[in-house]
């Protein structure tokens, strides 16, 4: 593993490796977006159109590469957004994620779709922790995880506000990828075909959606598709008066994600949001609409001064990161980033994706010119 490990320079090839390790089914659920994935190829496209233009003769031998994102400094101006699941796509799942950014001080997310409690990881990981929620039909499941989080220490709350309905991932459709895992005749031969994997998650600990499964059945013990379980288990009713009752009732740093609109971008300011995640989904909910990265600039311009700005998806190089900081965000997030990684090696994945990005952040800052976050600005950038 560690040789395939060392032959891994970029996301691109992370992504080949965790093909190779996934049975079809969880590896398409890591990779897929919805309908025609226009939007999905759309997030990382958006930064071809724009240009860096350096600065030489800048004397960068030593550069700072932190900001400060939802009151914590962090040594790197990119974290791991929550994603869900992460046990199916390696054993250590939200473990070895966690592990990754303790060891690079960034912030991570873990989701109400995870795989290990919100106990598990605020006890163990110092790095500053954000809990993705869902808001669900059943009220009290919702508010046990705000609560549960309070008590464990989170340091940030992210309200996920994109997924009123399901995305239509046709690629799950045609592979029938369920939460927990059902073997079917189509799939049996891909699970077959990863033993390593397959015996693990059969035989291994027990898969569970440990957020959820004193609440619900659905995801732990009854299968069921994430887009059936959006569909029918989460808050279709959800509006900006729920939205300002759990800034509330969390009282901490309170993150909206999935905000692409300058009206919405306005609202989560004048509610008390410090943060939001501008962000697609990762083109898995509306195919067609716009990528992070092209409504970025109008954001920045309309709330950069009463909250932070996150760029979130499409995330591939170091540049990017260099590209959207350039615009105005405090950070960049994301999750194929890592999870590609984490599928392939576990958290030695997920360390080298983490190191290589940093490297990339480090040495196009020096080519830029810039011996600061603070120093990138919108002048070294220019747009085909």
């Amino acid at each position: 593993m560690f040789k395939r490990l060392k032959n891994c320079h970029n996301t691109e090839d992370f992504r080949l490796l965790a093909k190779q390790r996934l049975p079809s089914p969880v590896f398409h659920y890591i990779d897929g977006a919805a309908d025609d994935e226009i939007t999905y190829r759309r997030n990382t496209q958006a930064f071809d159109d724009c240009d860096l233009v350096p600065n030489v003769l800048s004397g960068v031998e030593s550069i700072d590469m932190s900001t400060t994102v939802m009151g914590h400094k962090m040594a790197l101006p990119l974290f791991l957004s929550p994603t869900a699941l992460q046990r199916l796509f390696h054993h250590d799942g939200e473990r070895a994620v966690a592990a990754a950014a303790d060891k690079y001080s960034t912030y991570f997310g873990i989701s109400s779709l995870s795989t290990v409690s919100i106990e598990e990881i605020g006890e163990n990981f110092s790095a500053p922790k954000m809990f993705q929620l869902y808001v669900h039909k059943d009220k009290g499941l919702t508010n046990s995880m705000i609560e549960r989080c309070k008590a464990a220490k989170y340091d940030a709350l992210s309200l996920t506000v994109d997924t009123i309905v399901g995305g239509n991932r046709e690629r799950d459709l045609r592979t029938g990828f369920t939460s927990p895992i059902k073997l079917s005749p189509r799939s049996a031969l891909s699970f077959a075909a990863h033993p390593e994997w397959t015996l693990r998650y059969f035989f291994g600990e027990q898969f569970e959606l440990s957020q959820l499964k004193d609440y619900v059945d659905e995801g732990t013990n009854v299968t069921l598709s994430i887009a059936d379980y959006f569909n029918t288990m989460l808050d279709q009713n959800m509006n900006w008066d729920d939205a300002a009752a759990i800034r509330e009732q969390w009282d901490g740093h309170f993150c909206l994600k999935g905000i692409m609109s300058v009206e919405d971008a306005k609202r989560a300011a004048d509610i008390g949001a410090t943060a939001i995640m501008v962000s697609n989904h990762g083109g898995r909910q509306l195919d067609g609409s716009r990528a992070p990265f092209d409504q970025l600039a109008e954001i920045v311009d309309a709330v950069g001064d009463k909250l932070d700005v996150i760029c979130d998806g499409g995330i591939r190089r170091g540049s990017h990161v260099l590209k959207a900081l350039s615009v105005g965000a405090k950070a960049c997030s994301g999750g194929r980033l890592y999870l590609y990684a984490l599928a392939g090696a576990g958290q030695p994945g997920v360390d080298r994706a983490l190191g290589l990005l940093q490297t990339e952040i480090e040495r196009g800052m020096k080519l830029m010119g810039a011996k600061s976050v603070a120093e990138l600005g919108r002048h070294n950038l220019r747009y085909r």
